[in-house]
């Protein structure tokens, strides 16, 4: 018996939802089928749905109309719409309703597959985040970001002063430390979080087609422009936007940006008529951007108008006491998932989780939790669980000159540690930043923190 979320199917050709049910009940999903409005609110009501894939259209209700009491009902509630190329507009108009996205017909088995398994990590997170925030103290949670060191609560503060505000954002971060969750944050605390929040990877996307993704195109204004394209910032308009590596983005592009930014309209790619969307510009990079801007990867007029407040969230290195609860959040998530009978992590492998550099951040912690967590075979996950990679992090050694007095704490420590760092450096800021694992701003904020103002003290 299926154990997966629950799937609402809403389509009146009973074909087409059967056709989709067959694809996705092998893999795990627990389906029932509509074909009116009507027997779609009587499931809603008995069987509560978490994901709902739904036609536009319905022979008795309008599909924008069922969406918003979906919404209402259950705004937890993952949906989908699915809808002809003819109505590109109306789909539009779904999203900023609270549809997670749509699939244009014909469906493809691929695109449905891959938009359910989104949908279905949104429904995982969610349940998760309830159950942390009921049973953890402090403030250990903010949005979906699971945190609680000082650093982490400080970041919290700033996403509650800023998200209010209608100011751009540029978040600062290495790969893995949950940039797209801040921005979901600021998001979702503002007063757009009712509209919609539309995401581009700017790394992700072929500089030719960039253009034509973020402004859209008119049919016939290139080769393979065969019907009309909705840009994401006219999608984005009234809620957010967030372009994620902005670095990344090729500088011709990156001119047209400022325009826009500065006169707040565009044309779309082989269009005449000006579109004027009203969005909050988040953006975010993992780059150094004093780097990316002497190299000329980044414009410096455009960083200035993108920056108008920075947010950098600190690596998960220089807050390992994050650790244990993201460790275990993590461990629910995905007994969950696999359907698990884990029920922790013993005190060795917490302790190896802990003193690991996790040099992909928050994110290959959630990769090791979930393998750790599949391969496991007692009811806690132990050091055999662990990848090599962790099981090889090597003990603080006294041995090295690195020597820890008795009851010590953790900011003693690390006190303790760029103090000897920055002495076996003599002096040397750079150096000992890098060999500390940390950026450099970052270790002279410590500086300051622990009143250190001459390193060679």
């Amino acid at each position: 018996m299926a154990t997966g979320p629950r799937l609402l199917i809403i389509d009146d050709e009973p074909d087409a939802s059967e056709c989709l049910r067959l694809l996705v009940e092998p893999r795990g999903y627990r389906v029932r089928t509509a074909e009116t409005a009507a027997e779609a609110r009587q499931v809603l009501r008995a069987w509560q749905p978490e994901m709902v894939l739904m036609d536009l259209f319905l022979p008795d209700a309008d599909g924008l109309d069922l969406l918003r009491e979906f919404k209402d009902a259950s705004p937890e509630c993952q949906i989908i719409m699915v809808t002809g190329c003819s109505s590109v507009a109306k789909a539009v108009e779904a999203m900023r309703s609270g549809a997670l996205t749509f699939i244009e017909k014909p469906v493809e088995p691929e695109i449905v597959l891959a938009m359910l398994e989104k949908a279905g990590g949104k429904v995982g997170w969610s349940a998760s985040n309830r159950r942390l925030k009921k049973e953890s103290r402090g403030d250990a949670t903010f949005a979906s970001i699971v945190a609680q060191s000082d650093s982490m609560r400080r970041l919290f503060h700033v996403i509650r002063m800023v998200a209010p505000t209608d100011a751009s954002v540029l978040i600062l971060g290495e790969n893995g430390t949950g940039k797209e969750l801040v921005a979901s944050a600021i998001h979702e605390h503002s007063p757009r979080k009712d509209r919609p929040f539309i995401k581009i990877n700017c790394a992700a996307i072929p500089g030719e087609l960039m253009e034509s993704e973020l402004f859209g195109h008119k049919r016939g204004s290139f080769t393979g422009a065969i019907s009309d394209k909705v840009g994401l910032m006219e999608m984005a308009d009234g809620g957010s936007l967030l372009l994620d590596e902005i670095a990344e983005m090729p500088a011709a592009l990156q001119a047209k940006l400022l325009r826009v930014l500065q006169e707040r309209e565009f044309r779309q790619v082989g269009g005449h008529r000006s579109i004027r969307p009203n969005f909050r510009l988040i953006c975010a990079t993992n780059v150094n951007v004093d780097t990316a801007l002497a190299e000329g990867r980044l414009r410096e007029d455009l960083y200035f108008r993108v920056n108008t407040i920075a947010i950098t969230i600190p690596p998960l290195r220089e807050r390992p006491e994050d650790i244990p609860l993201l460790s275990e959040f993590f461990l629910e998530k995905f007994r969950a998932k696999h359907q698990r009978s884990v029920d922790g992590i013993d005190r060795e492998a917490l302790s190896m989780l802990v003193r690991h550099h996790w040099p992909g951040n928050v994110r290959e912690l959630e990769h090791v939790i979930e393998r750790a967590v599949i391969v496991s075979a007692g009811a806690q996950v132990g050091v055999t669980d662990l990848p090599a990679t962790v099981k090889s992090t090597p003990r603080l050694a006294t041995s090295s000159g690195f020597a820890i007095p008795p009851d010590c704490t953790l900011a003693e420590i690390e006190k303790l540690a760029i103090l000897q760092t920055l002495d076996r450096t003599s002096g040397n800021k750079q150096k000992a930043a890098h060999i500390l694992g940390m950026y450099r701003p970052t270790l002279y904020n410590k500086l300051r923190k622990y009143s250190l103002s001459d390193p060679n003290i």
